[in-house]
């Protein structure tokens, strides 16, 4: 299995932090079907012996816990898993075609462009989602021997691989976010309360990526929940201002907020009116956002007037649940631990998130119980199509993955191949419904990218 890695760079540099990227993935066209008989010693008349073509690459994105950016593929934007084998004479398959295998942080999302579903939600380490489906091999000219028909002198092309362009974003896995103007002591909060080491320094901005930080509650290794340390927010954060959009994204998947507000009068802020901006801006990005429980915690109560402290706890009790800390001398951040987690314990879990099929293409189940190796997938082909004359190219289109995947596995410089496909054409009704519409001998008909000329052999001569 090919692989590529997006690699961790563990500077505190935003651009080194990339969290959204537009990729193109190509998966690998499957191997071509053999025409070849045997020629064997004292076997007159060998009957077909092709073999099958090998199965295309896909490509699979695979989540790795030791990944926090999705840097390297703003550099390469374009990825291309390799081609089944050929099939070959004396019923010898091709080789099916390794996968190409691209590593991405936990909690990377694949959208996929052209239609806006999402194709995998990956949270779980090694969680491995197909997300571009290799082609099939075509069959060999074994296959289509029959009473009636001994000898066929055709084969199929392989499947073409799919094409698809993916939007890869990166929204961090937690369970609390802590949230709140720059500088107010979220860093120094995840620094007291677990084994996370953000840079701390007494200016705006100091976090320019996300922190985790794993808390355990008690010491227990059974009781604990992940916090991420959110980049300051400002006015104007969900119009995009001070990359608020790349900030409000990863606290999108987090079950409970904590809202740190600094009620010393070090920056000369109004906390009410810092709560209010905050609460504002994640009402104007999202709904959902607005409505997670969030507790505000009320920071540097050591050098702050207790007047100022109790006025402002009173202000905000009435919406919310308030506590009192000192990051600095550790005042509260025990009770603050014991809130979270029990406020945690009442909540419910994210649901997993399923990307929904269609009946025509590859649909994709998530298991729940299953969280290594690949997410189950089927390959259903509809086969529903539809006809239609299109007057700005004079041509009559028929369009359905079905028959345009038979089209596109049919070698169309081959006599044989192309009567048969004249067969499924009939049989499939296509051929009866042009006739319906109006089509005559000559006219061009288009299914897929290949175009053909009009023949019916029920018109008379």
């Amino acid at each position: 299995m090919t692989e590529y890695a997006a690699t961790d760079y563990s500077e505190n540099v935003m651009s080194l932090f990339v969290d959204e990227v537009t990729i193109d993935m190509k998966a690998g066209d499957g191997g071509n079907g053999a025409v070849a008989f045997r020629k064997e010693k004292f076997v007159p008349r060998g009957g077909p012996a092709g073999g099958d073509g090998g199965k295309g690459g896909d490509v699979v994105l695979c989540a790795d816990s030791n990944l926090s950016t999705l840097l390297d593929f703003r550099y390469q934007r374009i990825y291309k898993a390799p081609r089944g084998v050929d099939g070959s004479a004396k019923q010898m398959y091709g080789k099916n075609a390794e996968d190409l295998l691209l590593r991405v942080p936990l909690g990377t999302i694949a959208t996929d462009v052209e239609s806006g579903r999402i194709i995998a939600d990956l949270t779980k380490h090694d969680q491995r989602e197909v997300v571009a489906t290799g082609g099939m091999g075509g069959r060999g000219n074994a296959h289509f021997a029959s009473s009636t028909h001994q000898a066929p002198q055709y084969a199929e092309n392989g499947e073409p691989g799919e094409l698809r362009t993916v939007k890869l974003e990166l929204k961090l896995l937690a369970d609390v976010g802590i949230i709140g103007f720059p500088n107010v002591g979220k860093s120094s909060i995840i620094a007291a309360i677990s084994a996370a080491r953000p840079k701390i320094a007494n200016y705006p901005f100091t976090t320019l990526i996300p922190n985790l930080g794993v808390v355990q509650v008690d010491k227990d290794p059974n009781r604990t929940f992940v916090m991420a340390d959110i980049p300051g927010l400002i006015e104007g954060a969900s119009d995009g201002i001070g990359l608020g959009h790349q900030f409000l994204r990863h606290i999108e998947r987090t079950r409970l907020l904590a809202h740190v507000i600094d009620v010393s009068d070090a920056v000369g802020r109004d906390p009410l009116e810092d709560f209010r901006i905050v609460n504002q801006e994640l009402e104007r990005y999202s709904a959902k956002l607005a409505g997670l429980t969030q507790i505000v915690v009320l920071n540097k109560i050591d050098i702050a007037d207790p007047e100022k402290v109790e006025s402002t706890r009173r202000s905000l009790a009435e919406f919310r649940t308030v506590v009192q800390v000192s990051a600095a001398t550790q005042q509260g951040l025990k009770e603050l631990v014991y809130l979270l987690a029990n406020t945690l314990d009442e909540l419910p879990r994210q649901p997993d998130v399923f990307a929904e099929g269609d009946d025509d293409g590859p649909v994709l189940i998530n298991l729940t119980n299953n969280p290594g190796g690949y997410s189950y997938r089927t390959r259903q082909m509809s086969r529903r199509w539809e006809a239609r004359f299109d007057e700005e190219s004079g041509a009559f289109v028929v369009a359905g993955k079905g028959i345009e995947r038979v089209v596109a596995m049919t070698p169309l410089l081959n006599e044989h191949a192309v009567a048969r496909l004249q067969r499924v054409l009939e049989k499939a009704g296509i051929v009866s419904k042009l006739r319906s519409l109006g089509a005559k001998e000559g006219d061009t008909v288009r299914i897929g990218t290949a175009e053909f000329d009009f023949f019916d052999e029920d018109i008379d001569e």
